[in-house]
């Protein structure tokens, strides 16, 4: 069977995209969606200040949301349905909002980790997106150069915030993560940034369906050295594999590819620390902050 495979400029978790709010193709829903709040909200005799209010957002933020300049979260969607006697208008949206606050070249993998029985992770950059602290990725996000705009920086925290429910979701997925040493020793955003991702990284290691290892930087073979990469199984037990790197990310659906991957992942999982190990050592990390 021939391998399935998606390729395309830019990645999300890199920060490599080009710093547009939304991707070209995904821009007509967020500004249809934004027409239809702002006919909604006049209907309603609401001034922005007033909606922002009810809402929990500054005027200036609603003003974003009608104009398709900022896209907004799930639950703001559902709250001004409610505010507007929209009776579902707005929530028949979300869906398509949702998938637009990511880039055209990434929405495949967020549907993917929507899907995922288990994801299995490798990282030798920065710490996973799923992982990660507001804090940490506004760090993160704030390195990327040529800068991005704060409206675009907001969208990225939003979208990444959203892709943590994966932690609660019932059921429940198996999540596996390993990372090399030296990701959690880069200061990225500071000390306190570091320290509180960590801490981070120690709460979700103590999770049921999380495990947590670091590839110690002191290893002599690693079969990690062609760098990063993620794979998805399905519920349908499909494999998926994500792989990105200097602005391109792959998406590759070809079962054999697959296996190949997910393998190399067990033997990885096996040079790294075990999970007891590692929130041992993030605990020494810790210490030395």
């Amino acid at each position: 069977m021939a391998e399935n495979r998606t390729t395309s400029g830019g990645v999300e978790d890199a920060d490599s995209d080009d710093g547009r709010t939304a991707d070209k193709s995904a821009q007509g829903v967020v500004t249809a969606f934004g027409r239809t709040m702002k006919t909604l909200r006049i209907r309603a005799g609401l001034e922005r200040e007033e909606l922002g209010k009810r809402l929990g957002y500054s005027a200036s933020t609603i003003a974003s949301f009608e104009q398709g300049r900022r896209i907004p979260p799930p639950r703001a969607i559902d709250r001004a349905d409610g505010e507007l006697g929209a009776d579902g208008l707005l929530t028949l949206w979300k869906e398509e909002v949702e998938r637009a606050q990511y880039p055209l070249f990434f929405q495949g993998m967020a549907q993917l980790e929507k899907e995922a029985i288990e994801l299995l992770s490798y990282d030798t950059l920065i710490v996973n997106g799923l992982l990660q602290t507001e804090e940490y990725m506004r760090a993160v996000l704030a390195m990327r150069r040529p800068p991005q705009d704060p409206e675009t920086i907001e969208q990225r925290v939003t979208a990444r915030l959203a892709r943590q429910d994966i932690f609660d979701r019932r059921p429940t997925p198996l999540l596996s993560f390993v990372m090399d040493e030296s990701v959690l020793r880069r200061k990225y955003g500071g000390g306190q940034v570091l320290r509180g991702q960590l801490e981070q990284l120690l709460l979700l290691g103590q999770r049921r369906n999380v495990e947590l290892q670091i590839m110690p930087h002191d290893l002599e073979e690693s079969a990690g050295a062609d760098g990063p990469f993620t794979v998805v199984t399905r519920t349908d037990g499909k494999k998926s594999v994500y792989m990105e790197t200097q602005g391109i990310s792959t998406l590759e659906t070809g079962p054999a590819r697959a296996a190949l991957v997910a393998a190399r992942y067990g033997i990885i999982r096996s040079q790294a620390l075990t999970p007891r190990e590692s929130l041992k050592n993030i605990e020494e990390l810790m210490g030395e902050l």
